[in-house]
């Protein structure tokens, strides 16, 4: 009954900061509210408690589970002659190198248009149920498979025309989402059902919370150009440019973690040395409540916060590492709800990212960004607190 209480005050709050941020309260498109949070619900329960929706779940893992295998034999190629001291796994090459070729397969699968069509009436479906932009919900829906890079860049002719409230929702909603070429290497450090679930849900949070703080108005005639998506003039050029990107991304997740995590432990060491404690618990006590809103059990909703802390001021594959090794001392609903609260962009350093993507673009539009990059960030991350929420309604 706690459990139901706290996600009632949860949602109460979230939604209620929404209206109080919104910058035009009256065309707040609340059948659209109504709707993705019904849908969020209806979701989250039949993946954590249906039988079809058990299997469905258990399917797509071992789905990515396969996947991994054949990224593995890869690796293995090249990286095999590699000995390791007391055979422990090294990051980098176990774990980010998979990305490769998530990455390559993504870009085949693009290139032979299964997921620009997917995106394309899977986005047109939520538009005309909910009455929400079209390009909007493209976009949101486009960010859950190419992040928010190749989301924004899929809608790229019509950013020069958007108003400031259709594209703080574009730029929020992406951010609530992460790459589907990532995602196989979250499934090595978190709970693989919780990433699935997250996915979805994060979609649907994201569009609920920044069209309610940036209400945009249905526009007919609106379409969505598959050819804007497709890049590569043949199948081989698509497996080399999807290969490269991986291997791009990978070293630029591998280099932000050597950066924050040895930032973080030179601050730890500063203030364990002045005030005789850490970054993580301090960032615990800062979040907490936040935690326990989210259906996190009091004895632990410092940990947890710390844990979300971690995330915002760096990003999540840091959070994430930290909190693989803290999962076995947490009861299964801190787990389920910090999992799917770490499954999302929204941090600082994407701000960066997804303002400059927006500046090679249109460089006006940028300037719009940088002056509600924070907002932004705030939004994306109640988004995430309310995913996470859901998942712990269910657990």
């Amino acid at each position: 009954m706690t459990g139901l209480f706290t996600a009632i005050l949860s949602v109460i709050v979230l939604i209620g900061t929404a209206f109080l941020l919104s910058n035009n309260k009256k065309n707040i498109n609340y059948r659209a509210v109504v709707i993705l949070f019904i849908a969020q619900l209806v979701t989250a329960y039949a993946m954590l408690h249906t039988s079809i929706g058990g299997k469905i779940v258990i399917a797509v893992t071992n789905f990515f589970s396969k996947l991994m295998e054949f990224g593995r034999e890869g690796i293995a190629f090249v990286f095999g002659g590699f000995v390791f001291a007391n055979d422990t796994p090294v990051f980098f090459i176990s774990v980010l190198l998979l990305i490769v070729f998530t990455s390559t397969l993504l870009s085949v699968l693009t290139y032979i248009r299964i997921l620009p069509l997917m995106i394309k009436y899977l986005g047109g479906a939520i538009s005309k149920v909910t009455g929400l932009p079209v390009i909007e919900s493209f976009s949101t829906v486009a960010s859950s498979i190419f992040g928010d890079t190749g989301a924004l860049l899929a809608v790229k002719t019509h950013i020069p025309k958007m108003n400031r409230n259709r594209l703080f929702i574009a730029t929020t909603a992406s951010m609530t989402s992460v790459s589907a070429s990532i995602v196989g290497a979250y499934m090595t450090m978190i709970p693989p059902k919780y990433v699935l679930i997250a996915l979805p849900l994060n979609v649907m949070s994201g569009l609920l919370l920044a069209s309610m703080v940036a209400p945009a108005q249905y526009v007919e005639g609106e379409q969505i150009k598959v050819k804007d998506m497709i890049h590569d003039e043949s199948l081989f050029e698509a497996i080399g440019n999807g290969a490269i990107d991986g291997m791009k991304v990978a070293g630029i997740v591998g280099a932000m973690l050597i950066a924050y995590i040895s930032l973080i432990a030179m601050i730890n060491f500063v203030l364990t040395a002045t005030i005789g404690t850490d970054l993580t618990t301090i960032l615990g006590y800062l979040l907490s409540p936040v935690a326990w809103l989210m259906g996190v059990p009091a004895h632990e909703m410092i940990r947890a916060g710390g844990i979300m802390g971690t995330k915002i001021i760096s990003n999540e594959f840091v959070a994430m590492l930290g909190f693989k090794e803290i999962i076995p001392n947490l009861s299964a609903k801190t787990v389920g709800v910090v999992s799917a609260f770490l499954v999302s962009f929204a941090n600082f350093s994407t701000i960066g990212i997804i303002l400059g993507t927006v500046k090679a673009i249109d460089e006006k539009q940028s300037a719009m960004v940088a002056k509600f990059g924070l907002k932004m960030l705030f939004v994306a991350t109640m988004a995430s607190v309310l995913t996470a929420t859901i998942v712990g309604l269910f657990i």
